[in-house]
């Protein structure tokens, strides 16, 4: 373990108001300003690029695989800039998040025009390749500065388990909020068809309500833990050190095979819903179910984390959650509310990792400093980012690719009508994918990730130590 830190570099605790509520609050704003955007896209542009726009599975597939791959590199590119910007009175990431919500919400707005659909096929390939690259670009530049911040905000294991349940907690409002209202308005008549005008002003009501609250996010919250650099790191060096974090490599593989479980469920409760069970309502409820559950574990966060350890409860509950949707999987209710009651439980297994995933990252981002004798928050979080990225370029592509093998209809108008076969596979992969995603993740985290909670704590005395001593000698430098 290093016992100081780089001297290209000193880490302080800067002499702020404690760590309080705003803070959770500010940061909790972020997520639902998140997710008013991604979950929007997540859920709903792949129904609206085949039933409003008229391109194929493949063809999406294809756009999902290549763009994301491409966006997933500017995750750790945004990280690199960011962790050598220059340190704002205000701290590094907060004018980050400042700058750059302005082109997001304008890339996001672009993403749904329904008038594409009138366009020449190459056109619309064009544009929304174009649309859905830049979205995901400008989206980096929001997120991997507010998910570094939350190492920054405080260095207490604690206060970083609450800043991750409050995230949770917000990333659940806005996907819920998304989830159930805008199945509600955006399809219309008997024949539950997709609107394409009405789909595009709830988006940009959406992008209004996600720059309000990453207004408040950067309003409420302070940057406490903050890291000077006089020169940046070597690359060479920096990347020797990622490979050096174990812990960092284990998450990027489990959270790879979450996302995929969560991206691909997003996406595939909007079909089976849709066409298997043909209960648009019901895909409010089950879109709500599928993110919001978390909810219910919040009270209860600190609470696993300082009796058990964020590694041991998420084991436990990604093995309770793969073995719900193996038993769905292999009963193929024709109910859609038995469906929606296993999917409550279902969800509360993926539900604890999410839950503590973004603390997950701040201590692979102490254990790095542990490890190397250098902070670099917003590396470690954009290599994490770009794994995510890279799960979402497989799960879109995946899906695509599957609706289109299995014999998805795709039209202009979303009035198709699918046959009894490719409804059956519909809910087969609905089933499928997440009992293997999470009984995998489970696995993976059992066996190879190193941070217990007795490592964890470990740690974070290890560093508050190195932090104060850095501060004294700033003091004695006055």
């Amino acid at each position: 373990m290093s016992g100081k830190l780089d001297k290209t570099q000193k880490t302080v605790t800067i002499d702020a108001a404690p760590f309080n509520i705003k803070d959770r609050i500010g940061y909790m704003f972020g997520d639902i300003g998140n997710n008013f955007s991604f979950n929007v896209i997540n859920s709903f542009l792949m129904i609206f690029y085949t039933n409003v726009l008229g391109l194929t599975g493949a063809q999406v597939g294809i756009l999902f695989l290549t763009a994301r791959f491409v966006d997933a590199f500017a995750d750790i590119m945004v990280g690199r800039f960011v962790d050598n910007s220059k340190l704002h009175k205000s701290g590094r990431f907060q004018p980050w998040m400042n700058r750059m919500k302005y082109p997001l919400m304008i890339a996001f707005i672009l993403t749904f025009v329904p008038i594409v659909k009138d366009w020449a096929m190459p056109a619309r390939l064009a544009y929304v390749f174009i649309t859905y690259l830049s979205w995901g670009i400008f989206y980096s530049s929001v997120n991997i500065p507010y998910g570094s911040m939350a190492s920054a905000i405080s260095g207490d294991p604690n206060d970083k388990t609450s800043l991750s349940t409050f995230r949770a907690i917000g990333s659940a409002v806005g996907s819920a909020l998304t989830s159930y209202v805008l199945p509600l308005i955006i399809y219309v008549g008997a024949s539950q068809k997709i609107s394409g005008n009405r789909f595009f002003w709830v988006v940009v009501g959406c992008a209004f309500i996600a720059w309000a609250c990453y207004t408040l996010t950067t309003a409420l919250t302070t940057e406490r833990v903050r890291t000077e650099k006089s020169e940046k790191v070597p690359l060479a060096r920096l990347v020797k050190g990622l490979f050096e974090n174990k812990a960092l490599i284990v998450l990027v593989l489990v959270d790879i095979l979450i996302v995929i479980n969560q991206n691909l469920s997003g996406t595939l409760l909007t079909y089976l819903f849709n066409d298997y069970f043909k209960d648009t309502k019901a895909l409010s409820i089950a879109l709500v179910f599928n993110f919001a559950t978390v909810i219910l574990l919040a009270p209860f966060s600190n609470w696993m984390t300082r009796t058990f350890g964020r590694k041991e409860c998420s084991i436990v509950a990604l093995f309770i959650g793969a073995a719900i949707y193996g038993a769905l999987m292999m009963i193929r209710t024709q109910s859609a509310g038995f469906y929606l009651v296993m999917l409550f439980f279902g969800s509360l297994g993926a539900g604890v990792f999410n839950l503590m995933v973004w603390a997950f990252i701040t201590d692979v981002i102490d254990n790095h400093e542990v490890l190397t004798g250098v902070r670099e928050d917003g590396v470690v979080y954009g290599v994490n980012s770009f794994a995510r990225k890279v799960a979402q370029a497989i799960a879109g592509g995946f899906g695509g690719f599957m609706l289109t093998f299995i014999g998805y209809k795709s039209s202009t108008g979303g009035g198709a009508q699918q046959t009894t076969t490719v409804v059956n596979h519909i809910y087969t992969l609905a089933t499928g994918v997440p009992t293997f995603c999470l009984l995998l993740a489970g696995l993976v985290l059992l066996f190879f990730y190193p941070l217990s909670k007795k490592r964890v704590n470990a740690n974070a005395a290890k560093l508050a130590e190195i932090h104060s001593e850095n501060a004294e000698e700033e003091e004695e430098a006055k």
